[in-house]
């Protein structure tokens, strides 16, 4: 290596040292955690299956956001962390300046994002020099629930939740357009409550036993629906920031429930229980 290409990675290697202890910086002030998403972690919360191999592919760069077993290694960027790094680190770096073709990096697929199986050096000198593109070897896992590569670590428990409900209420086979979104910490839980009720009150007004699957449907299309449908038409959403639509129909259930217990009103029906809450908050 000439001595001028040894200078010029040893300077990337240190600007992208520096890049991530600013980053380590800002994130001890904002309580953002700036690590890659731990595959482990990942396939522990939403019980994903594979992995399954899909070949060779041309991969964002930007996708890539997790590792298979060095994500404390390199932060959510992809920079090093670890002086350490810096021989292998630098290595790579040299093949990209020497148009070297190296090898395509191992990377698993759970829905939009990518976890590096082997290449850590390979994404990150890419990512470092501005490359939009990596090759690679995928193998792709299933999950029930689709994720993105700007997921947070933190949205793994209500990601969990959800991957919970659909296995217990089988609701994306049962339904296979909705899509239950939820940012309340607990409700999933309190949703399958509704549904374990209203199976209930099925079965008294019937007279009959009720199948989960029939109840699961039933709760969907005559409570869950005609809320939503409201509320979509109403656009409240957009004075409620970063709020779902499913949290908006917990909400109105939870007001009805307060006024039934605590007001002592009659019980509404779904659609005039979402429009008296919304009335109230316009």
């Amino acid at each position: 290596m000439t001595d001028e290409l040894h200078s010029r990675v040893r300077a990337d290697f240190s600007k992208a040292r520096f890049k991530s202890f600013i980053n380590q910086i800002i994130s001890s002030f904002s309580g953002k955690p700036t690590n890659l998403l731990s595959y482990d972690n990942v396939k522990e919360k939403l019980h994903i299956g594979g992995p399954i191999y899909r070949g060779v592919k041309t991969i964002r760069v930007e996708q890539i956001a997790g590792s298979l077993n060095r994500y404390h290694e390199f932060d959510r960027a992809f920079l090093p962390k670890e002086d350490q790094l810096a021989s292998r680190w630098q290595k790579v770096d040299r093949a990209f300046y020497e148009d070297i073709h190296l090898p395509p990096v191992v990377l698993y697929k759970v829905g939009d994002v990518y976890f590096v199986v082997d290449g850590h050096h390979r994404v990150s000198v890419a990512r470092e020099q501005g490359q939009e593109y990596i090759e690679a070897e995928v193998r792709e896992c299933a999950t029930r629930v689709n994720i993105t590569a700007n997921i947070k670590t933190e949205d793994l428990e209500i990601l969990g939740a959800k991957v919970h409900f659909l296995e217990r209420t089988a609701l994306d086979h049962i339904r296979p357009d909705a899509n239950i979104k939820i940012t309340i910490p607990d409700g999933f839980e309190r949703m399958l409550e509704h549904i374990a009720v209203h199976r209930y009150f099925m079965g008294l007004d019937l007279k009959r036993d009720i199948s989960e699957e029939e109840a699961v449907a039933h709760w969907y299309d005559t409570v869950y629906l005609p809320i939503v449908d409201i509320i979509r038409n109403s656009k409240i959403l957009k004075d409620f920031k970063d709020k779902t639509e499913a949290d908006l129909y917990l909400w109105t259930l939870d007001h009805q429930h307060y006024l039934t217990q605590e007001k002592g009103q009659a019980l509404q029906p779904p659609e005039e229980a979402a429009r008296q809450f919304i009335e109230e908050k316009e």
